[in-house]
């Protein structure tokens, strides 16, 4: 890992000054999975099934306590559909998902793994067109991805999982550590940097985020690398000014490659619930969010608050984290995500 220290912070018309010293340092191993070793390992729907347990689990006994002992009327689909909302999966969702179980069956008795298998079918059918995985466009070298989000919704440490993808794929990656604000921020993507074999950008704590990323992109050109990846302090989507302050990192990327960034993923904690909706909507509106990755999907997630994303905005979603493993970030599946919300029992799970 070469570390690049970016110079004094300036202003958008100017180039930063020239980086005070570059550091060799020999690359560590990739981070351990931080699966606990006490039984056989989980496959990936057996933890992302854990990961939606709380909303599987209320729906789960919601449909339960609705057709058990009931026929299929409008006040047992009224109660459903209560449910399903209830779970954060959208009053656009809920709807279809009533329809569609009223079909044919209306004042006759249903299982309740039947209402689960078409809840399945139906949020699978509203995830499928969102999950799309995140193209990097050769042509475009650097392939510049900026990451943000709120504070405390992972963006750090999704970082460092993409770095160790793109690395395991031969791809020279240069991460930026952009959260200027915090030093913790800094010094995990150090961490990062050495153990993925990813080079890093880095100004002292408090510098210019901006000029950062004008001296980071500069380089990469230079460099010739093939991604860059950087990271931006954590922003409540209501504080103007740190928005602004998103907008001025945007333009000034501008100046180095007049289509960066290629791609700005915003990275939803799943624990956040209906607040995620506002996230989407203003970061949008202020970053022009091309994709979204969610994470915190550890069995407090309310992760029924996508199919309502998926519903409302219909950006393509990445990927889902489960935990802290470099294992624990994937490629976003709509039929694994929607049986697992569901509750539907696989046989190879």
């Amino acid at each position: 890992m070469r570390r690049w220290f970016g110079g004094a912070a300036s202003s958008e018309a100017e180039a930063p000054a020239e980086p005070a010293q570059t550091t060799a340092v020999i690359p560590e191993p990739l981070l351990p999975s931080v699966e606990t070793p006490l039984g056989p390992k989980r496959s990936w729907f057996q933890r992302l099934r854990f990961g939606l347990s709380r909303s599987s689990s209320s729906i789960g006994r919601g449909i339960a306590d609705i057709f058990n002992k009931r026929k299929l009327d409008a006040a047992s689909l009224d109660d459903l559909e209560d449910v399903l909302i209830q779970a954060d999966l959208g009053l656009g969702a809920a709807t279809r998902i009533r329809q569609a179980i009223a079909r044919g069956r209306y004042e006759k008795g249903i299982d309740p793994d039947e209402v689960k298998a078409v809840l399945a079918a139906e949020v699978e059918r509203t995830l499928a067109p969102v999950a799309r995985p995140l193209a990097l466009d050769p042509t475009k070298k650097p392939f510049v991805v900026l990451v943000v989000g709120v504070n405390g919704s992972g963006k750090t440490t999704t970082i460092g999982k993409l770095a160790a993808k793109f690395r395991s794929e031969g791809r020279t990656v240069i991460l930026v550590a952009g959260d200027t604000f915090r030093a913790a921020a800094i010094e995990q993507l150090r961490v990062w940097a050495r153990r993925t074999g990813s080079d890093l950008v880095e100004r002292d704590q408090g510098g210019d985020a901006a000029g950062l990323a004008f001296d980071a992109l500069t380089r990469a050109r230079a460099e010739g690398a093939d991604v860059v990846l950087m990271d931006t302090a954590g922003r409540l989507q209501n504080r103007a000014e740190l928005m602004s302050e998103l907008e001025k990192i945007i333009r000034v990327m501008k100046k180095v490659d007049a289509e960066a960034p290629h791609a700005v993923l915003l990275v939803l904690d799943a624990t956040v619930g209906q607040n995620a909706l506002s996230q989407v909507e203003i970061f949008g509106r202020t970053a022009g969010v091309t994709g979204l990755v969610m994470t915190k999907l550890d069995g407090t997630a309310r992760g029924g608050i996508l199919v309502a994303i998926a519903d409302k905005f219909g950006l393509p979603v990445h990927f889902i984290g489960v935990g802290e493993g470099l294992e624990d970030l994937e490629p976003f599946a709509a039929r694994d995500f929607a049986e697992a919300i569901a509750g539907v029992e696989r046989a190879d799970a």
